[in-house]
């Protein structure tokens, strides 16, 4: 496709732009292409065959090798009744299947051309049951400014029918508003404790009900791959047969570009924003967060950094010093004070050696 379009809407996906057609036509874009940018544009998500021609090899193998890395006999002695899931985040850093799922050359060129920037994965997660997950909007999980340059591609690693929990999505929610913690009435500064996405749950369910939208599962065959977009409302069901298994990979994705964070975790204006410090996949390298092609300033991502407030009531942090008095985040790599405010308070980390 030619990029090169007179877009007055640059920071907008091109799936998601009012000038959709005028983006796609039949003079830039392959037929299978334009098929998918129509799906995901009108329903928020598209259905694809993964572009792999190992990909049964590569699936056996990714079930084999993350199999020991799951506790089956405690989801199966009470984790499957208490509707939750097994999961693995971010095996691609330890398994070269995983990576190579997420990294699929194909996949990539694609989003890239559906979205109008760059695609990178940033995040795995492997299942071997179903995630029984209450729909949800991965734009509270998952956010860019510009918002909606976010998706999620699902891949079947073995046959999935309604007994052993098929993923769940609503047709068209993707173009719902996004509605973050100022649209429910919260203030996640002065919240007690870590937030879920419980506190959004009801407001989710009323919006369900709104729209009159009804949900369509999908019946996916070994191999079948589901793109979606960041708006998209969706979820897991119940598996009903606890028996099975319903092995499955997704990889998130982010576009270049743009500002990451977590809009779940923050209070943009009570000066908390939740930036977000991601490596791209492929590369193996930190992706920045910018604006309009600029950097953001590193010092405006920590002084924005959740929880700030509860420093003026303590002493002043620095930096080097909660490094040396934490050996094991100064190894992990990560940013100090961002792991002080989301992990260190709660574990009553100390500041100084």
């Amino acid at each position: 496709m030619d990029n090169d379009l007179k877009n007055t809407l640059p920071g907008v996906p091109y799936i998601e732009s009012p000038f959709f057609n005028r983006i796609f036509t039949d003079e830039n874009i392959d037929e299978e292409t334009r098929r998918i940018a129509l799906d995901l544009a009108t329903k928020g998500y598209a259905i694809i065959n993964f572009p792999d021609s190992e990909f049964e090899k590569i699936a056996e193998s990714v079930k084999s090798d993350l199999h020991s890395h799951y506790d089956f006999s405690t989801w199966h002695e009470h984790g499957h009744r208490a509707g939750i899931s097994l999961r693995i985040q971010d095996a691609w850093k330890f398994n070269e299947n995983v990576q190579k799922i997420a990294c699929n050359e194909y996949i990539i060129n694609l989003l890239s051309s559906l979205y109008g920037r760059q695609a990178w994965p940033f995040q795995t997660l492997n299942f071997p049951v179903g995630t029984q997950q209450h729909f949800h909007t991965d734009s509270i999980h998952f956010s860019s400014s510009p918002e909606r340059f976010m998706c999620g591609v699902w891949v079947a690693l073995e046959d999935i029918d309604e007994t052993n929990g098929p993923l769940m999505y609503f047709p068209g929610s993707h173009r719902w508003p996004i509605y973050t913690n100022e649209h429910i009435g919260k203030c996640i500064a002065e919240l007690d404790g870590r937030p879920t996405q419980a506190i959004y749950e009801a407001m989710w369910r009323d919006l369900v009900q709104a729209y009159g939208v009804q949900a369509e599962y999908f019946h996916a065959k070994k191999g079948q791959a589901l793109i979606w977009a960041a708006n998209l409302m969706h979820g897991g069901t119940k598996q009903l047969d606890p028996t099975r298994t319903r092995w499955s990979q997704v990889t998130h994705y982010f576009f270049d570009d743009c500002a990451y964070y977590t809009p779940m975790m923050s209070d943009l204006f009570y000066g908390s924003i939740a930036f977000r410090t991601l490596t791209n996949i492929v590369t193996g390298e930190p992706v920045l967060n910018q604006v309009a092609g600029y950097e953001i300033p590193a010092r405006f991502i920590e002084t924005t950094t959740p929880g700030q407030t509860k420093w003026r009531e303590e002493e002043p942090f620095d930096p080097v010093l909660y490094l040396l008095a934490n050996p094991d985040v100064a190894a992990a790599g990560v940013n100090p004070a961002q792991h002080y405010l989301q992990h260190g308070v709660r574990e009553k980390r100390r500041l100084r050696p």
